[in-house]
């Protein structure tokens, strides 16, 4: 499965990004990922790679493009519970300059920049996220309530906070068919009742949320301590399916 490096116009400049897509001429539905916080990575890869053995083509962006090229700090081969927190300390201060304001004008530029490359196909696409690529996934999904057609994000962070612009809170925009996959540290019991209520209050949105047992915050990344084989499994069980009724009719 072939992954090419691309660059995405943005209002601030251009964003680097790979794209993973069946090499067969044929255009295949289109699908954005989110990155998590530790950003662009062969992990990233292997995992757009195998969505697009799926039928996909996959636009990982590096969200972080405008303090540099991914990835913006130096990564281990695997990022252990030892040094975890030190790159975190690196890198929250682009997680805290990614404003709702940045993330919905990027997610206009990337949208954009998926749906008219030649070998995706015409009408809505999808999108996916992990940890804080789950906040940025949702926020796409409800500016985009016309183009995005189904919305999986997993081992999310910040779908409900008390800020006015909480991600919950706007769920009355969603049109898209929607999976949560929680880790069972991630939200509080009452923050996932939260989650649940405002998704129900979304009319006619097709949902489901889900904690997937056994599993800790960033379970799906392979290079991490968090890592959780099942959880993975689990997680490639309910997205291909949610991408395939919405995107393919399959």
């Amino acid at each position: 499965m072939p992954t090419t490096t691309v660059r995405i116009p943005t209002p601030d400049g251009q964003a680097d990004a790979f794209a993973a897509f069946p090499d067969d001429g044929e255009r295949h539905p289109g699908v954005l990922l989110y990155m998590d916080a530790f950003g662009m990575r062969p992990i990233l890869e292997e995992m757009a790679r195998e969505l697009a053995g799926h039928g996909y083509y996959v636009l990982v962006p590096n969200v972080y493009y405008r303090h540099g090229p991914g990835p913006v700090v130096e990564l281990p081969a695997h990022i252990g519970e030892d040094v975890r927190p030190a790159i975190i300390e690196r890198l929250m201060p682009f997680m805290l300059a990614h404003t709702t304001e940045r993330v919905l004008r990027d997610a206009d530029a990337y949208l954009a920049f998926l749906t008219a490359r030649p070998e995706v196909a015409a009408g809505p696409v999808a999108v996916t996220g992990y940890c804080m690529g789950g906040l940025w996934a949702m926020r796409t999904a409800t500016a985009h309530p016309g183009q995005v057609a189904a919305v999986a994000v997993f081992h999310p962070g910040f779908l409900v906070t008390d800020a006015p612009d909480s991600p919950h809170r706007h769920f009355d925009a969603l049109t898209a068919r929607v999976h949560v996959g929680l880790s069972e540290n991630d939200m509080s019991p009452e923050d996932i009742s939260t989650l649940d209520r405002a998704l129900e209050a979304a009319a006619g949105v097709d949902h489901t949320t889900e904690i997937y047992p056994g599993t800790v915050h960033g379970f799906t990344m392979a290079d991490t301590d968090a890592f959780s084989a099942s959880g993975l499994r689990r997680h490639w069980d309910r997205l291909i399916p949610l991408l395939d009724g919405a995107l393919a009719g399959r």
